[in-house]
């Protein structure tokens, strides 16, 4: 993968979507490979983490999902123990807590389902070992404590520890209790000191109890001492401790042994379950983003059907349709700043990003995707401050970077190609660049304001406009993406509507040559026509039957449409060029019908076939 890929995914916002998917895992090393995921270039292996992603998404559903919460790291306290060390509690734990996760796992899957799934093996792959679980934690109970049941040579010391802790408070007990020593105490209690039971003696008695003082207060006006009568049976509770501490680190040892011995078995859970954590986390993000598998597709073609940005808050994202790959491999995007041109671009490149990654994605059912070894991006702001490039240089770097790499299974998308230099030239540039890219055999979607490129679409075979629609009224853009539509510039009807003087505006208009009038005009009254006549379609749309009168109706309705693109015809005049305008007029025509056509089509239900 290449450093461009990798600059192209961080442009097309792969990198949050992965964020988003790695809130989704469990275990600390799953969030971080899910972070690490990178674009699959062969189909076999994208169809393969897509089943896996579809058999996780339907087990999350009748199941929910696996508990992954024990699964940590083990292979560093599992390497020392098969060194001879010994491990702590802690380590031990961790790893008798993966084995709780592993067999939890393994009684999660059902080997007698019907259906067989993606991911059966990794489940079945899980060994577990519920007596080395069982023994670790009979015999550590948490962190810091040694249970007494981790052996019998443990219960018996603790049992006699027991005995000789009684005989020495019984002792002192009497002590605090007499009235004899009652005076010579400075409270009438049982501490210790250094493992011994002592009693606090004023220091003007400390003759008056024999014993051993182990220690003095601060004021030195209390003696700790230990009184002879429990100095033995504190002795033997020194020596029972130093045994209990001997056999507490024989039972980590024999533990920590035990668990070398399924050092592999331990390690390969471990990686299966955060195996399994990142692709339930596919399935869990497949459900958050309301995602569906699209088909993949072989031969580079896109077709995504109410396609949604996945950054987007999904309450307001308006949904497009993208297509790209059938019958052309170029598309040009036109409509206005702010109008959803870049968010076309990024929604389409990425989301063949995430279905590469093996995720769902946003869209509609039966929207199909084509896997590339590369997509290459130019959007953005690409100034640059320390090469002292301007924008239109930074742009050019980074596209001379993509004719370099740029092969036949490449996706290629522009934002504003030639932008940021002379319209001529910069229209000019676009054009001689997507030409050499297609000549490569990629696969483009480009963004302009150029006219040029509108007439370069609309003229070439192969390519196709697209536009993003823009209410005038409201100035405000619909983000829907039309197929087969050039979009207009709409800068003289904002202006008016923000209430620019009339005279301003029609001294602008004066500064145009008529043919980009005539070019505007012919863009204005088709979108009034074609769409005054989806206004009307829009009630047989809505009819749950269609019999053979609404077929006829919808024919009369489409040959209207025909009829009022005919008087469009003079107003195309890029040149004087009989044949050129003849050709110009009927491929526009063409696009605007197809479009209608799609349209309405995608709103019955019904297929396009049917009327073409």
């Amino acid at each position: 993968m290449t450093d461009l890929f990798e600059k192209s995914m961080e442009t097309l916002e792969l990198p949050r979507v992965l964020e988003l998917l790695s809130e989704q895992a469990v275990s600390a090393e799953a969030k971080q490979r899910a972070l690490r995921i990178r674009p699959e270039t062969e189909p076999e292996e994208v169809l393969r983490l897509l089943d896996q992603t579809d058999a996780a998404r339907n087990l999350i559903g009748l199941r929910g999902s696996p508990s992954f919460s024990g699964v940590k790291p083990v292979a560093e306290a599992l390497d020392r123990a098969d060194r001879g060390g010994a491990l702590n509690t802690r380590e031990l734990l961790t790893i008798a807590d993966l084995l709780t996760a592993a067999r939890r796992a393994k009684e999660y899957f059902n080997d007698e389902a019907a259906e067989k799934t993606a991911i059966d093996h990794l489940f079945l792959s899980l060994h577990g070992n519920r007596f080395l679980e069982e023994k670790i934690k009979r015999a550590i109970p948490d962190e810091d404590t040694i249970a007494d049941a981790a052996s019998t040579e443990l219960a018996d010391i603790r049992r006699h520890m027991r005995a000789a802790q009684a005989k020495s408070r019984q002792i002192l007990q009497k002590i605090i209790s007499s009235p004899t020593y009652g005076k010579i105490l400075q409270e009438t209690i049982i501490t210790q000191r250094d493992g011994r039971f002592v009693v606090p003696v004023k220091a003007e008695h400390k003759g008056d109890l024999p014993g051993l003082v182990h220690d003095i207060s601060s004021s030195g006006a209390t003696l700790f001492v230990e009184p002879m009568g429990v100095v033995q049976a504190n002795n033997e509770l020194i020596e029972l401790e130093a045994k209990e501490q001997q056999e507490i680190e024989r039972i980590l040892a024999d533990l920590s042994a035990q668990a070398a011995a399924h050092r592999e078995d331990i390690q390969w859970d471990y990686d299966t379950l955060v195996h399994l954590d990142v692709i339930f986390a596919r399935g869990q993000l497949s459900y958050r983003m309301d995602g569906v598998r699209p088909l993949v597709r072989r031969d580079g073609a896109i077709h995504l059907r109410k396609a949604r940005h996945p950054l987007l808050d999904p309450k307001t994202a308006v949904p497009i349709d993208i297509e790209l790959g059938g019958a052309f491999d170029t598309l040009v995007i036109t409509g206005p700043n702010t109008g959803g041109k870049t968010v076309s671009l990024k929604t389409l490149g990425l989301l063949t990003l995430m279905t590469q990654c093996g995720l769902h994605i946003p869209v509609a059912d039966r929207s199909e995707i084509s896997v590339y070894e590369r997509v290459l991006a130019d959007i953005g702001d690409e100034q640059s401050i320390e090469q002292s490039l301007s924008t239109f240089s930074a742009h050019m770097s980074n596209i001379v970077r993509i004719l370099k790499e740029v092969d036949d299974h490449s996706l290629l998308l522009f934002d504003e190609l030639g932008a940021g230099t002379d319209p001529v030239e910069g229209a000019a540039l676009a054009i001689a660049i997507i030409q050499e890219a297609r000549n490569q055999g990629a696969l483009i979607a480009a963004t302009t304001h150029y006219a040029e490129l509108k007439t370069f679409a609309m003229t070439t075979a192969g390519v196709e406009n697209a536009s993003c629609e823009f209410d005038v009224q409201t100035l405000r853009p619909t983000y829907r993406l039309l197929i087969g539509i050039p979009g207009k510039s709409n800068a003289f009807a904002i202006s008016r509507r923000l209430g620019l003087d009339e005279s301003v505006i029609q001294a602008a208009q004066a500064q145009m040559d008529s043919d980009s009038v005539r070019f505007e005009d012919v863009l204005t009254q088709l979108e009034e026509t074609i769409f005054v006549r989806l206004e009307e379609i829009s009630v047989i749309n809505s009819s749950p039957d269609w019999d053979q009168s609404t077929y006829h109706y919808l024919e009369d309705v489409l040959n209207l449409c025909y009829e009022s693109a005919d008087v469009y015809r003079a107003l195309i005049c890029r040149n004087n060029d009989m044949d050129f305008q003849q050709r110009l007029f009927e491929t526009l025509k063409n696009q605007y019908m197809r479009s209608f056509l799609e349209r309405t089509c995608s709103a019955s239900g019904r297929e396009l076939d049917l009327f073409c």
